[in-house]
């Protein structure tokens, strides 16, 4: 058989025929495995700019979102505030109307003023919690007929115009609703 020396000589001329055979497959390799890292490079930073171009639309959506937002709870807040000094108004209108019945009907009993007010404050109160348009002016029609009966009725009385003693007009239009 072989001796050691013999065959750990064609082990070395082995091994070294296929290290020179894998250091040629790499030289041959090495073009194509630098355009493979070249692509892989250019795609990284394709990909981080088409990232970078996606996060800068993403923040200019987020801002113009925030700032139709912020408009809209302007808009919204300034209705509101509008509202409410349109309602207080409206309350300020029938406690002057109340005023008006109870100087006019001096003799007339506290509990009726305070029942004509309390009625057109709940005219009032139906006609602003109306989410429907057509229903809303129903009970604004309503309350403006009632206030310019009390009214019509506290003027008729305090100009001496009618001998009535009590507002019937107004009386007679809370039996109707």
């Amino acid at each position: 058989m072989f001796s050691a020396k013999q065959q750990f000589l064609r082990f070395w001329a082995l091994w070294q025929q296929l290290y020179h055979e894998r250091l040629q497959w790499q030289l041959s390799m090495q073009p194509s495995q630098a355009a493979l890292k070249q692509q892989q490079v250019l795609a990284e930073q394709a990909l981080a700019a088409e990232l970078k171009k996606r996060s800068l639309q993403l923040e200019h959506e987020l801002a113009m979102l925030n700032s139709t937002q912020d408009a809209q709870l302007t808009m919204l807040k300034t209705k509101c505030q509008q509202d409410i000094n349109d309602y207080k108004q409206y309350l300020a209108a029938l406690e002057q109307l109340k005023n008006a019945i109870q100087q006019s009907y001096t003799h007339l009993p506290a509990a009726v003023a305070f029942t004509i007010h309390h009625h057109a404050k709940h005219l009032l109160n139906t006609m602003w919690e109306s989410t429907n348009y057509d229903e809303r002016m129903r009970h604004e029609l309503q309350l403006i007929r009632f206030m310019t009966t009390v009214h019509e009725d506290a003027r008729l009385y305090a100009s001496g115009k009618t001998a009535a003693s009590l507002p019937e007009n107004t009386l007679k239009l809370l039996e109707d609703l």
